[in-house]
């Protein structure tokens, strides 16, 4: 992308074409409805390019576990009792070479329709990015399509060894697996299950559990792969020879990006061990050099390895900025705009490799009941998201039309979240959709109210090169005194902007900020506008910028 700031939109396919409005709790698809790889044709892309984005995350496409049935197209059907939901997680990878069939109109040509997609999205403009899950498999993983000469994750294991820098999982002996006592409430997928799955030896389920009988809240439906690490001998490491799972992990991702993959959103990205991305991501850009790799990830003790050492472009800013500004949105009694300063403080020497967000498929909608209750809280921190770094920036699709997540979808229960494992539509994102027209034609004012400052506050931070690629300097908190305002510069030696937010919802700001000589450079302010509302404000007295802020906004001060 050069200098231009990188904007990503992430979506489900199975979600976002979705018309179908039944939303019948652990619904089938012929119940709920399927969106498909074809519903994302040019008017959907358009309407993303108004958001000023630049890359699609297209989420759950590679063919996960599910407990639709395919077995007439060839595909075996998976076990109940190791599947999450009805339409199953997109991290439980049952093929590697494989897209999900329920996004075809034509399954026998699922992968042609994929392809489709990812032309259709070049032709827009646009780049396509796919989630790589590196760290874990479902349980029954196996590929029947994969390229000749490829070999399947653990078929040539000694399963007699627990460990062995050789084999691809880990193993516990004289153990037969056993299915966890999941004590939840009864629910359709109950009658599919006999509590019964045939593995043995049992292998080490995905979050790092060596137990034969996982616990209800693991990752029981996934595989724990070995990068040659063994975990019960003080994770010793043995990579050297390269371990097959770290080759075969390669050819995959050469894989995807030969049918035009342009970058990979890498699940779980620090279980995976950071010589694994040191040897692999130089490789697989030697074939496509200009390839993103982002990688999710929550510890800040291990950012500049996986970005240095492990080579990642980019890392999530979870921990830091999002859990800084949910307080803050939230209105909690202890949120204060130090933490914002922390969290940037934190990444300092590579924030511009952070990419910021406020909502994606594991957290909760701004909108919902247990988070904020109403989206429009959330646009001072959205401003500070888009604008406090260099560093990309995300938006979750119908995050932008207020989506509240309303609802028991199945397995996920009512938790404030969009469902990744079942089948179901999008409320605010179907009015948006209008029936195939993508042109919001069924959204309310506030609505489209908000849709419009997405847009309007994205064009901004993808335009203006003091954000995509300027200086950042924080007004000092002593200067604003008050613990819900935050204040900074971000400039260039041709533009200068003073970005400022208020998160108190009942009560205004009024101040003066100081402009600094390392923001001024010796030029003297210009007519102050607002870009966010487009409107020309007070000139500033002397050196300094008169601020008068409503409460629960913020302004993009160009002087």
């Amino acid at each position: 992308m050069g200098d231009k700031k990188i904007v990503i939109y992430q979506l489900l396919p199975r979600l976002f074409g979705n018309t179908n409005t039944t939303n019948k709790t652990y619904g089938s698809l012929e119940e709920n409805g399927t969106g498909k790889f074809n519903d994302i044709d040019e008017k959907a892309l358009n309407g993303l390019k108004e958001l000023s984005v630049n890359y699609v995350w297209y989420t759950g496409i590679i063919a996960h576990a599910s407990l639709t049935d395919y077995s007439k197209f060839g595909i075996p059907n998976s076990d109940a009792d190791v599947v999450k939901g009805i339409a199953g997680s997109p991290y439980a990878i049952r093929d590697y070479y494989d897209v999900d069939p329920d996004l075809a109109v034509n399954v026998p040509n699922r992968m042609q329709e994929f392809e489709n997609l990812v032309q259709r999205t070049h032709a827009a403009g646009l780049k396509v990015i796919i989630d790589f899950v590196p760290n874990h498999v479902a349980r029954g993983y196996h590929s029947n399509v994969k390229p000749k000469g490829v070999e399947d994750f653990g078929e040539n294991d000694d399963t007699t060894k627990s460990f062995s820098p050789k084999n691809d999982f880990y193993y516990l002996n004289g153990q037969n697996f056993m299915v966890p006592d999941i004590d939840k409430v009864p629910n359709p997928t109950d009658s599919l299950k006999d509590y019964q799955f045939n593995e043995s030896p049992a292998k080490a389920t995905g979050n790092n559990s060596f137990s034969a009988k996982p616990k209800d809240d693991d990752w029981y439906e996934t595989i724990k792969l070995n990068y040659g690490v063994d975990y019960q001998n003080g994770e010793k490491t043995y990579f050297d020879p390269i371990p097959p799972v770290w080759v075969k992990m390669k050819d995959i991702l050469v894989y995807w990006s030969k049918k035009g993959v342009d970058g990979f959103r890498c699940d779980v990205a620090e279980m995976v061990p950071v010589e694994f991305w040191q040897w692999m991501i130089p490789q697989v850009k030697k074939e496509k050099p200009d390839l993103i790799f982002i990688g999710e990830a929550y510890n800040p003790k291990v950012y500049s390895q996986y970005l240095n050492q492990g080579g990642f472009d980019y890392l999530y800013d979870k921990v830091g900025l999002y859990d800084a500004l949910k307080k803050l949105i939230r209105n909690q009694p202890d949120a204060d705009v130090a933490a914002i300063s922390q969290a940037k403080n934190e990444v300092q020497g590579f924030d511009d490799k952070m990419l910021r967000f406020l909502e994606n498929h594991d957290e909760e909608r701004i909108a919902s009941k247990g988070f904020a209750g109403d989206a429009n809280f959330a646009l001072p921190a959205m401003v500070v998201t888009a604008t406090l770094g260099k560093s990309p920036v995300m938006v979750y699709f119908g995050q932008e039309v207020g989506e509240p997540a309303k609802g028991i979808e199945g397995f996920g229960k009512d938790d404030n979240r969009t469902t990744i494992f079942d089948y179901w539509g999008v409320p605010n994102h179907q009015k948006w959709m209008n029936n195939g027209l993508f042109d919001g034609g069924q959204l309310d004012e506030n609505q489209k109210d908000l849709r419009e400052f997405y847009k309007n506050l994205l064009k901004i931070s993808s335009q203006n090169e003091a954000i995509s690629n300027g200086d950042f300097y924080e007004v000092p908190q002593q200067e604003i005194n008050n613990n819900r305002v935050y204040a900074y510069f971000r400039y260039t030696n041709d533009q200068r902007l003073l970005i400022i937010s208020n998160f108190n919802r009942t009560e205004s700001f009024e101040g003066k900020i100081n402009l600094p000589s390392i923001v001024l450079n010796n030029n003297q302010p210009k007519n102050p506008v607002d870009l966010l509302s487009n409107k020309n404000l007070e000139m500033p007295a002397g050196d300094a910028l008169n601020i008068k802020l409503a409460p629960n906004s913020s302004q993009i001060i160009q002087f």
